[in-house]
């Protein structure tokens, strides 16, 4: 994947702004890697109010315990970076807000904290329908840090246009 552009994440998220406002769906975002990004893409869009319900910044174990509703076993058992992990974060965000349709992030964006069997770039990302199941990928991508954050948003975004159909 190449290293998006504002521009490019801009055009996404106008994108996906109309097609949740044609939907009359709401969105939220609860991200960890990015720390706000896709929500700060979502709400650069004018008339985001229309579509947009809230983000979570979910960074520490503690905060997507208390904001998320992820399971401390789960934490334990699979660590931050992991499908569990994921689901549990883009399931609570829908339960934790008023929105129907959610993106959730996870990852490693360096340049320290990978290990062997997670290295840096590793990001797990899962999308939601309220009342739906939760769908989870995960990527590796290359770079620095905010090449790894880039392109995590932008997939976190192209994910969400294929969940809007």
């Amino acid at each position: 994947m190449n290293v998006p552009t504002d521009t490019e994440l801009d055009a996404l998220s106008a994108s996906i702004g109309q097609r949740l406002l044609a939907a009359r769906q709401m969105l939220v975002t609860a991200e960890s890697c990015t720390g706000g990004w896709i929500a700060k893409c979502m709400t650069d869009v004018p008339g985001s109010s229309g579509w947009f319900d809230c983000g979570m910044a979910a960074y520490s174990y503690e905060a997507k315990q208390a904001l998320l509703g992820v399971r401390p076993q789960t934490l334990e058992q699979f660590g931050a970076v992991s499908r569990e992990t994921v689901v549990e974060m883009v399931s609570g965000a829908l339960v934790h807000s008023g929105a129907t349709v959610a993106v959730a992030v996870t990852g490693i964006a360096g340049p320290g904290g990978g290990s062997e069997d997670k290295p840096v770039g590793t990001v797990w990302i899962g999308w939601k329908r309220r009342g739906g199941y939760a769908h989870a990928e995960v990527f590796h991508f290359d770079g620095d840090r905010d090449a790894v954050r880039r392109q995590t948003v932008a997939a976190a975004l192209q994910g969400l246009e294929r969940v809007l159909g």
